[in-house]
């Protein structure tokens, strides 16, 4: 009763029009005042951040807040985790899906929107990581190489907390989401960034423009082509309030995984081995 109750109530959210709502009232300058709630609600260490809570011109400013210089070593070797957070599934793609929770699947081709992307990472790896409210929310490259390629899917908003993942079948599929493709010499990697309820924004230097909450609802799929060379630990965009990053590796990439189900990550920790990787002397991006 409890789950279907979870399901029923996750379905009838109006969830765009909460995101609207909230994410309209986050951006308004007498928002910044919510700031130390938010920090002690959430219980926020901000020693890492780039600035003091004093110094954000609002609540959003302040949830996309970067880190001061130094404050996340960047692995010189391996796959390094792109956001902090916690790892939620990780695995191999072995027949096309990909592990939500507890035995419910879904399929690689739903996930990046088409069969051209999946062909390329059906068989490889993947590593899901959960960004809560009170995390770092800026998502940076696991290896270095060139972003060649990002593909938008827009989608509902489901909450990608526990509850959402628990009850709605298929959630990574149904949300909008953001693919990064970024090609390196040891493979390619993808970047999937999930949408979630509330501000529910992805914003990225080469991907499509900033539209609100019922805009998006009226898009089609869009792809892009780019060429923007990244170094590992390199920035790639920003989550608007708390989401999920789903890695997803070539077959044959990686030779190792460092994290399990539950382990909680930073950004610049080396997560997986991968094949001949020698380093790339490049440090931080």
């Amino acid at each position: 009763m409890k789950s279907l109750l979870g399901k029923v109530t996750l379905k009838v959210l109006p969830k765009r029009a909460l995101t609207a709502i909230v994410g309209s009232a986050a951006r308004q300058p007498w928002s910044r005042h919510l700031i130390p709630w938010y920090i002690r609600h959430y219980q926020i260490d901000c020693t890492d951040s780039e600035r003091a809570p004093g110094e954000y011109q609002c609540l959003v400013d302040f949830f996309a807040r970067g880190l001061r210089a130094g404050a996340r070593p960047v692995s010189a070797s391996g796959a390094v985790s792109p956001v902090d957070g916690t790892v939620s599934e990780m695995g191999m793609m072995d027949r096309g899906t990909l592990l939500q929770a507890k035995g419910d699947k879904y399929s690689l081709e739903s996930l990046v929107g088409g069969e051209d992307l999946a062909a390329e990472f059906r068989g490889g790896h993947y590593v899901t990581i959960y960004l809560s409210p009170r995390d770092y929310h800026r998502i940076h490259a696991p290896l270095s190489g060139t972003v060649t390629f990002w593909r938008y899917i827009p989608g509902t908003l489901y909450p990608v907390n526990a509850s959402g993942v628990r009850n709605i079948r298929g959630l990574f599929t149904r949300n909008e989401r953001l693919i990064t493709k970024l090609e390196t010499s040891l493979g390619n990697v993808a970047v999937v960034k999930v949408g979630a309820t509330i501000v529910g924004s992805i914003r990225t230097p080469y991907g499509p423009s900033y539209e609100p909450p019922f805009r998006r609802r009226r898009l089609n799929m869009m792809s892009g082509t780019v060429c923007v060379p990244v170094h590992r630990g390199r920035e790639l965009g920003r989550f608007e309030f708390g989401s999920t990053v789903i890695l997803l590796f070539q077959p044959g990439m990686v030779e190792s995984v460092h994290v399990r189900t539950g382990d909680v990550v930073r950004m610049g920790q080396k997560i997986a081995e991968v094949r001949e990787d020698t380093g790339d002397g490049c440090g931080e991006g």
